[in-house]
């Protein structure tokens, strides 16, 4: 069973319902590693320092950011926690909208929200809520070290979490040109249009996701699978282990909570943040050619002191 990315609390008014985050999608993906051709070992990305063609051990590594070509802003790790959010375990809703006000341009990625021992009622009060009245809770959550914006929605005996884009991260279709207007400004007749109308009505159906697989992944995993029988080699998965569940100590009075948040009122206004940038002038990238050309003098120097072949050195983790 899939473990929780955090376990904390669902929030909305003044109610408070335990919940675990858990996973809402697997990969499955097949990830492929690297070899050198002529004897089959593995290749390794070396950190080097683009002008003087050395490997960097990690303690002298630092993050940047390229505010103008060959210019950077270290930013340290102290930057990055005080710019994080202070709630890392709750799902703060701010508000309720209709679901079909949401472009489906904006859903990104499915968590599950499970709930926490004796958080059933307010977990069931808040899901069928939202079924009967056609309402998505909009909130906030915190996942790792960001902060996203998220809708809260029922699904069957789920409460989903969904990440949402921001509108920043969307591209408005207005950027391309599109064939704007009637059928009729592009010659398209009404015949045409009944005929159109009837295939998609021959091909409807219902919705049914089972029905469909990745015929690419199949087909490739089958190939893998020959390829491990054929040199004798076995490949073993290791099973997660099983998830944890918060629990709920206090019995709580629903009633009382949600008459006092009507009474106030209250909806949690979106937080105002404010941001400073601070830019260092970094000296611009030398060329790659001068790295180029001192690389290979370095590695023929070690190539002579050594006076043999050096062993492999082992396979260095990639940078997170």
């Amino acid at each position: 069973m899939a473990r929780p990315i955090w376990t904390g609390t669902l929030t909305f008014g003044l109610l408070n319902v335990p919940v675990s985050l858990m996973p809402g999608e697997r990969k499955v993906d097949l990830h492929f590693r690297m070899l050198d051709s002529r004897d089959n070992s593995p290749i390794r990305f070396e950190r080097v320092n683009a002008e003087t063609g050395e490997e960097v051990p990690w303690k002298d590594i630092v993050k940047a950011f390229e505010y103008d070509k060959g210019n950077y802003v270290v930013v340290d790790e102290a930057d990055i926690k005080s710019a994080a959010p202070d709630s890392h375990e709750s799902v703060e809703v701010e508000t309720f909208v209709d679901a079909s006000e949401i472009d489906v341009r904006y859903y990104e990625k499915p968590y599950i929200l499970v709930p926490g021992k004796k958080a059933e009622k307010g977990y069931v009060l808040l899901r069928e809520t939202l079924r009967d009245t056609g309402r998505v809770g909009i909130a906030r959550v915190v996942i790792r070290t960001r902060q996203y914006l998220c809708a809260v929605m029922p699904q069957g005996d789920a409460l989903v979490l969904m990440l949402l884009r921001y509108p920043q991260e969307l591209v408005a279709p207005d950027d391309y040109k599109l064939p704007a207007g009637n059928a009729g400004d592009y010659r398209v007749t009404p015949r045409e249009m009944e005929m159109a109308r009837k295939l998609i009505q021959s091909m409807s159906g219902t919705w049914q996701p089972e029905e469909y697989h990745d015929e690419f992944r199949q087909r490739l995993q089958e190939i893998i699978t020959r390829r491990i029988k054929d040199t004798g080699a076995t490949a073993t998965v290791d099973e997660p282990g099983h998830a944890r569940q918060g629990d709920a100590t206090n019995v709580v009075d629903f009633m009382s909570l949600l008459q006092k948040s009507l009474g106030e009122n209250r909806r949690t206004p979106a937080k105002k943040t404010a941001t400073s940038a601070v830019v260092k002038k970094a000296p611009a990238r030398k060329a790659a050619k001068k790295a180029a050309s001192k690389a290979p003098a370095k590695k023929a120097a070690a190539k002579k002191r050594a006076g043999s072949k050096p062993a492999r050195k082992p396979a260095l983790r990639k940078a997170g």
